[in-house]
């Protein structure tokens, strides 16, 4: 065997490998790898959208944490106003019913006490009729002496 002719088979074989790799496996190859760098960069781009999305709803929903604050202290606010107005409102007709119960109490002791005038009348009435029949020592008629009695009863 010669040297040459395996040194020249060997460059032939390797040109045509070189070849056929060249034009069949080196193109898919290409492919692939442009393939997945565009994949790269597809996931790499949805990353950064990701990203700012991430953002964006973070500050989003940090607004609407302040909002849902601002909104529950207004509510609570309000519900202390209304509290405060409930509070008042029962002050108010605490006093209007002691108020009115005063003046029942003390139309009940005007009435007590006109009862109470009437019957000291009426037994100051027959006292000085028992009286004035004492002192005269004749029965008095207390129909016919009402009037009179009832006037002097009136004075008293």
């Amino acid at each position: 065997m010669n040297i040459n002719l395996t040194l020249f088979g060997q460059m032939l074989t390797l040109a045509f490998f070189v070849w056929f790799c060249m034009k069949f496996v080196w193109p898919a190859i290409t492919t692939a790898m442009e393939e997945r760098q565009q994949k790269i960069s597809d996931g790499l781009d949805a990353a950064d959208r990701a990203m700012r999305d991430l953002e964006l709803a973070q500050d989003k929903a940090t607004d609407q944490l302040k909002d849902a604050k601002q909104q529950s202290a207004a509510i609570v606010e309000q519900a202390n106003k209304r509290a405060a107005q409930i509070v008042e409102e029962a002050k108010q007709s605490a006093i209007a019913e002691s108020e009115r119960i005063k003046a029942a109490a003390h139309a009940e002791i005007e009435q007590e006490l006109a009862r109470a005038k009437e019957e000291l009348r009426s037994q100051v009435s027959r006292l000085a009729l028992l009286g004035a029949e004492k002192v005269l020592g004749a029965s008095i008629d207390e129909a016919a002496n009402r009037d009179l009695v009832d006037n002097l009863a009136a004075q008293l």
